[in-house]
């Protein structure tokens, strides 16, 4: 069995030589309001490659030419590594998917090698960086290069057909990083938008999913989208992998790490898919879920009840006052923690200046739920957001500020401000990536044979 190491490409399509997952590590699932799956009928042989006089063109792309080798090859390649038992039912599907996949590819490197020309810059991963990646991904095999090539080639796979793929992959990430990355910006504003709607979002239910994205618009409409994910469903339903299938099918932005989308509450996904998540119980499988542009399948791993806690993580900075104190110290007191409060620019500094001031004390109170806090700092931050601060306090010992340092649901597992910004700048890219072979397919010349 062959493991490999993710590609990490926008779509990290098939690289990941999963097939070869170890049988006794393929999960079982449940069909979610669904009947029995039909015996599946006796799978036929892998396509052949033709050779010498029996080879012909499969496709051509803007004068490029994809032959019957090539797109057999493919197949062979995907079939290894999604998982998935070739049947007559499904081998339609195996070929469509082999020549999109191609089809994308070599517009791919037709743009890069468009660009290298008018830029008068390399672009294209030679072949001493896709020797690399092959190293690597033998390495993840207790392999050397040489024996995975024999290893592929025993699966009648010749090298070349993962090498193209590997060198496509490389070229397009790097070029639409290269382009775009340093363009896109994700604003504070955009971050804060993310944790208000997670915050309002605590008390929903909450799901831990993965999910396969089929594009209509890349596979040639709604129908053979619906039809491919129910191929795929019913393979999955008999043991191919998900991860497999969502590396190799998934055109989600989350395909590279296995269509693992992690926790999701009511309200992130799309209306469709929030109807459907509310029927199933975890380990189950949906049935096809069609939206606006394609068909999710989504795979319910776990599910929890929300939470209508809320924990806050205090610092303090806090004058010692008795309960007896005049309105003069009480008014000196208040005074040295406005001055305090007006230094202090976040959360994290609020000791340092606070030690600056003489009487002035400072601590980090960690975090606790709300309900928890003294009546009069419960009533503070109850309307203070991460990053702010309170005025002055008074409690039985003193006058305080508190600086809230974080909020969230209790409960649920919170993501940090940078790992937000990371989610939506993969986000970006992904949908600016997409929308580039959009625009390529649409101006390119495409004849299939």
């Amino acid at each position: 069995m062959i493991r490999a190491r993710k590609v990490t490409g926008l779509a990290a399509r098939g690289v990941a030589l999963a097939a070869a997952f170890a049988a006794a590590a393929v999960p079982q699932y449940a069909f979610a309001q669904a009947p029995a799956a039909a015996p599946a009928a006796a799978a036929p042989a892998a396509p052949a490659a033709p050779r010498g006089l029996s080879e012909s063109v499969a496709a051509v792309v803007n004068d490029d030419i994809i032959s019957t080798y090539d797109l057999a090859q493919r197949m062979r390649l995907l079939i290894a590594t999604s998982g998935i038992q070739p049947t007559q039912q499904n081998i339609a599907q195996f070929q469509r998917e082999a020549l999109v996949s191609l089809v994308d590819e070599r517009l791919q490197i037709q743009e890069l090698r468009r660009q290298e020309r008018e830029q008068k810059i390399s672009l294209i991963a030679d072949s001493a960086e896709i020797d690399e990646e092959l190293t690597d991904m033998a390495r993840n095999n207790n392999m050397s290069l040489q024996q995975f090539t024999t290893s592929l080639a025993g699966q009648g796979i010749g090298i070349d057909t993962l090498r193209e793929q590997v060198q496509a992959q490389i070229s397009w990430q790097r070029w639409i990083r290269g382009r775009y990355g340093s363009r896109l910006r994700v604003g504070e504003d955009q971050v804060k938008a993310v944790q208000q709607r997670m915050a309002a979002a605590a008390s929903k239910p909450q799901y831990q999913i993965s999910e396969v994205f089929i594009d209509a618009n890349r596979v040639g409409g709604m129908e053979t989208a619906v039809n491919g994910a129910t191929q795929l469903i019913s393979q999955m339903q008999q043991g191919a992998p998900f991860p497999a299938v969502a590396r190799q099918f998934s055109a989600s932005a989350t395909a590279a790490n296995g269509g693992d989308a992690g926790w999701v509450s009511a309200g992130e996904m799309a209306p469709e898919i929030d109807a459907a998540l509310d029927q199933m119980r975890p380990g189950q499988l949906s049935q096809p879920i069609p939206v606006r542009d394609g068909v999710y399948i989504i795979f319910l791993r776990d599910k929890r009840s929300g939470s209508t806690a809320s924990v806050v993580h205090l610092k303090q900075a806090a004058v010692a006052l008795p309960q007896s104190a005049t309105e003069a110290q009480i008014a000196a007191a208040t005074a040295t923690l406005e001055t305090v409060r007006s230094q202090v620019t976040s959360c994290n500094d609020i000791e340092a200046k606070a030690g600056r001031v003489n009487g002035v004390v400072a601590g980090d109170l960690g975090e606790t739920e709300i309900k928890d806090l003294a009546p009069a700092f419960r009533q503070a931050v109850e309307n203070l957001e991460a990053g702010q601060i309170s005025g002055p306090i008074r409690t039985n010992a003193g006058l305080h500020i508190l600086a809230v340092c974080g909020k969230r649901a209790g409960g649920a597992e919170s993501l940090t401000a940078e790992q937000i910004e990371s989610r939506l700048y993969g986000q970006q890219l992904s949908m600016i990536a997409r929308r580039y072979m959009r625009d390529l397919r649409t101006s390119a010349t495409i004849e299939t044979r």
